[in-house]
């Protein structure tokens, strides 16, 4: 295994090894502090980051607001206290070694005015601000004002492009570093484009190879490309270090640090990764956001994937093949379903699946009286944790709404990961994962269920295992 040489991050000369950051209350300022203490480059999530009272205890992100837009100022209050909190923490916790980054997300709510209520309640303790989810034009003027550098996270040489052409060329002196995140293999959220087909995934190297093109092309040689998504074992990315074709490479790490002694997340969520075997983890397309994710295939997505298969088309009046009456909600209004969509309604209406909920594609999705319920309540309790979201309409303009219908297929985000962040079942929440999540049963560094600190997996990672 060849060393790793340092590279020069936010500043100063540090282990090219990142700890990605992990939303709402997953990459913390006790795992990121404890990252960059081994002089690594650590990652707290400034998406809707936990807060302390006087005592240390966790602050309940209740909301009061009646309204949403009442909900939603609620929740940037939140975020950005939250946000100073962990860069407090983490700065304590690097004990002034290696640096320290905040990862947001830009189609998450308000994220330019969380930024900038982060950066001035936490001036010098943040080195730098990673920024992916959409195309974050912004973040380059947002961190360079506050003399703060910034690191993209892309899929492709051509949205990197996109980005410097419009705005990252004005503020070049602060562009730390470009994160490479895989859209096949990457946790969270994915960057797969229109053009790209979720199961077909392509090799990294010659994605990040163009990048490079591009990234050189813009007078950007010198400037560090971080691969993310898919990185396990170094000894496997052995050729991509001190590779002329890539230029300086740095490695950074998800879903491994999950198992560290720091990591925040519970004992049951821990136990359960090193159970995941090949497959658990998959790509969906359930999220609010409409982007990609991958997650672990537990009861929560399989309730989703069942949902959306009780599915049938319907007009409202008759049309073409639409020609069967059905009657929909407590008023029984009529509306029109193919016969074989009529078939199918009654056949779900007698397993009990007897409320028919209505999507934006002019579809009715069958569910349990229970479950109607509950979607309807997440909807109506709506907070806007997201500049968009699909399942609440909630939209952040004047309206307060994307002009949509309600979309019944997906769910609240901001809730489950907050369930699942802070002790919630780990079958009907949201867990995140990168694909080799599976490795964590298969690698011997973690045998007889054994949790290493932080310190001790950065030592490991640079034996190349």
């Amino acid at each position: 295994m060849k060393a790793l040489n340092p590279l020069l991050i936010s500043g100063r000369e540090v282990l090219p090894l990142v700890e990605g950051g992990k939303g709402v209350s997953i990459s913390t300022g006790e795992s990121s502090g404890a990252w960059a203490a081994t002089g690594g480059v650590g990652t707290f999530s400034g998406v809707n980051a936990d807060s302390y009272d006087e005592d240390g205890r966790r602050i309940p992100q209740h909301y009061l607001g009646r309204t949403r837009r009442e909900r939603y100022e609620e929740l940037v209050a939140f975020a950005i206290q939250g946000g100073i909190a962990q860069a407090q923490t983490a700065h304590e916790m690097s004990r002034g070694e290696g640096r320290l980054h905040m990862n947001v997300l830009w189609e998450a709510a308000a994220t330019a005015r969380i930024l900038h209520g982060i950066l001035e309640g936490a001036r010098g303790l943040i080195h730098g601000v990673t920024c992916g989810a959409g195309m974050p034009y912004r973040v380059a003027e947002i961190a360079a004002s506050y003399g703060v550098y910034y690191y993209p996270i892309v899929s492709s040489a051509r949205a990197f492009r996109a980005l410097w052409k419009r705005s990252y060329h004005k503020h070049s002196e602060f562009l730390g570093g470009v994160v490479y995140e895989d859209p096949w293999l990457a946790g969270g959220h994915n960057g797969l484009s229109n053009v790209e087909d979720p199961l077909a995934p392509q090799p990294p190297y010659e994605r990040v190879r163009d990048l490079r093109v591009v990234m050189t092309e813009c007078g950007l040689a010198a400037t560090p490309i971080f691969m993310a998504g898919g990185v396990w074992f170094l000894r496997e990315w052995e050729d991509w270090i001190d590779n002329p074709e890539l230029g300086p490479i740095g490695f950074q790490l998800g879903t491994r640090p999950l198992l560290t002694k720091e990591s925040p997340i519970p004992e049951s969520w821990k136990e359960r990764l090193l159970t995941l075997k090949p497959g658990d983890v998959s790509l969906n397309r359930f999220s609010p956001t409409g982007f990609y994710s991958s997650a672990v295939n537990n009861g929560f997505l399989q309730e989703l994937a069942e949902r959306s298969d009780r599915q049938v088309p319907f007009a409202k009046d008759p049309l073409g093949d639409h020609t069967e009456v059905f009657p929909v909600g407590a008023r029984g209004r009529p509306v029109y379903l193919t016969p074989l969509g009529k078939e199918q309604a009654e056949g779900w209406v007698r397993q009990g699946f007897t409320e028919a909920m209505r999507t934006p594609d002019s579809t009715l999705v069958f569910v349990t009286p229970e479950r109607s319920v509950r979607i309807r309540t997440d909807q109506q309790g709506c907070m806007g944790c997201l500049s968009q979201c699909r399942f609440s309409n909630w939209a952040e303009n004047e309206l307060g709404t994307t002009g949509k219908l309600a979309d019944p297929r997906s769910y609240c985000i901001q809730k489950t990961l907050q369930d699942i962040a802070h002790g919630g079942d780990l079958d009907d929440n949201l867990m995140f994962a990168g694909h080799n999540a599976y490795r964590f049963a298969e690698d011997p560094f973690y045998t007889n269920g054994f949790v290493p600190t932080v310190s001790e997996l950065v030592d490991r990672l640079q034996t190349g295992d």
